[in-house]
C-alpha cells in the first residue's frame, strides 16, 4: 500500500498548481480530512498517515496518537501555536510550515483594509445601490503616522507599503533592538507612544496577549484607525465597540474575529457600528500566488521527509521541553 497523506487544509492545490497530482506522481495516496480536525472525522484517515497536510485546526496529543506511522506534519501556513509541538517531538514526528509564503498576500490586504475604512468604501456601495449618492468625507493616507505593531515579514511588508505612500511609519516590537527596527525602515518607540502618536495602526504581533483594550483606546490618537490582520485576541472586541461608538476611535478593520461561527455575537457586527467596522473572512492570504507557494512549500515538505531529506524549513521544539 502507497503511503497516505492526509490534507485538512481547506484551500490546498486550489490555486493554479496541481499539487495533489504531484503527490500522487510521487507515489503518495492523498485523502481530505475536515478543516476542523474533529477526532471522530479524522481518526480513520490518521490510521494509516504518514504526512500530514494541516490548516489552522488543533493538532493535539489525541490526534497523534491516532496517527502511530505518521512522520510529518507540514503546517499550510506560518504559526504553529495550535500545534502540540512537544507531543510532535516526543512521537518522532517533524513539523515544518511555510514561512514568507502569504506574506505580501497579507500586507496587501492589510493596506486595502485600511483603505476601505478610511474611505469609506464599503459604505459607499452600499449607498449607491441604495440610490443613495450622498458623500461621507474621508481621510487620506499620505501625510499620517501610521503604527506598525510587530515586525515579522508582515510587518515589514506593511511597513515598506506605508512609507511608499507618504506615512510616517513607527513601530514597536520587544523581540528588536531598536537598530534592528531602522534597519527595516520605520522608527522605533515604545508601544505608549506608538498609541499616543499614530493616526493608523496596523497589528502583526503573535497571539496569546490583548493589546487593544480600554487603556489603549483611552491613550489613543483620537480617531485612530486600526487594523488587524494577525490574531483576534490582540483586541478586546468589546472595548473596541465602545470606542467607535463614543467617537474616540475612527474605525476598525480585521480579517478575524474572536468568535468565527455563523452566530458570531461580535459587539463589532452592530448595525450601528457598520459604517466604521470592515471585516472579512480570513482571507488575507487567500491569493492564488500565496495558495501556490504555501502548497509547493508544504508538499516539498512532505516529500523531503518521506523519501530521507532534511525539509527546508522545520519548527523547533519550543525551549524547555523534553522530548
Amino acid at each position: 500500500m502507497s503511503a497516505t497523506v492526509v490534507v485538512t487544509s481547506r484551500s490546498f492545490s486550489s490555486g493554479s498548481l496541481g499539487l495533489v497530482d504531484r503527490l500522487e506522481e510521487a507515489g503518495l495516496r492523498v485523502v481530505r480530512g475536515p478543516a476542523d480536525h474533529d477526532l471522530a472525522s479524522l481518526g480513520a484517515h490518521l490510521a494509516d498517515a504518514t504526512a500530514w497536510i494541516a490548516g489552522t485546526g488543533p493538532v493535539t496529543d489525541q490526534h497523534l496518537q491516532l496517527a502511530p506511522d505518521l512522520r510529518v506534519l507540514a503546517r499550510y501556513g506560518v504559526g504553529v501555536d495550535a500545534v502540540d509541538l512537544v507531543a510532535a517531538a516526543r512521537r518522532g514526528v517533524t513539523v515544518t510550515n511555510t514561512p514568507g509564503a502569504n506574506t505580501e498576500a497579507v500586507a496587501e490586504h492589510a493596506l486595502a483594509l485600511l483603505l476601505a475604512v478610511l474611505r469609506s468604501v464599503p459604505a459607499g456601495d452600499r449607498r449607491v445601490r441604495d440610490a443613495d449618492w450622498s458623500v461621507t468625507r474621508g481621510r487620506q493616507l499620505a501625510g499620517s503616522t501610521a503604527g506598525v505593531v510587530g515586525l515579522g515579514r508582515i510587518g515589514r511588508a506593511v511597513t515598506a507599503r506605508l512609507a511608499a505612500l507618504g506615512c510616517t511609519v513607527l513601530a514597536h516590537d520587544p523581540w528588536l533592538s531598536d537598530e534592528e527596527v531602522r534597519s527595516a525602515g520605520p522608527q522605533p518607540t515604545t508601544l505608549d507612544e506608538l498609541v499616543r502618536a499614530c493616526d493608523v495602526v496596523s497589528l502583526h504581533a503573535p497571539g496569546g496577549r490583548t493589546l487593544v483594550d480600554p487603556v489603549w483606546i483611552g491613550a489613543s490618537r483620537p480617531g485612530q484607525v486600526l487594523v488587524n490582520t494577525a490574531r483576534a485576541d490582540l483586541v478586546d472586541e468589546a472595548a473596541v465597540a465602545a470606542g467607535l461608538a463614543s467617537g474616540r476611535l475612527g474605525g476598525y478593520a480585521a480579517d478575524t474575529l474572536v468568535s468565527e461561527s455563523g452566530s458570531a455575537t461580535s459587539p463589532l457586527l452592530e448595525p450601528a457600528l457598520a459604517d466604521r467596522v470592515v471585516l472579512t473572512p480570513h482571507l488575507g492570504a487567500q491569493t492564488t500566488e500565496a495558495v501556490d507557494l504555501m502548497g509547493s512549500m508544504a508538499v516539498a515538505a512532505v516529500l523531503d521527509v518521506v523519501q530521507g531529506r532534511d525539509p527546508a524549513h522545520p519548527v523547533p521544539t519550543p525551549a524547555g521541553s523534553t522530548r
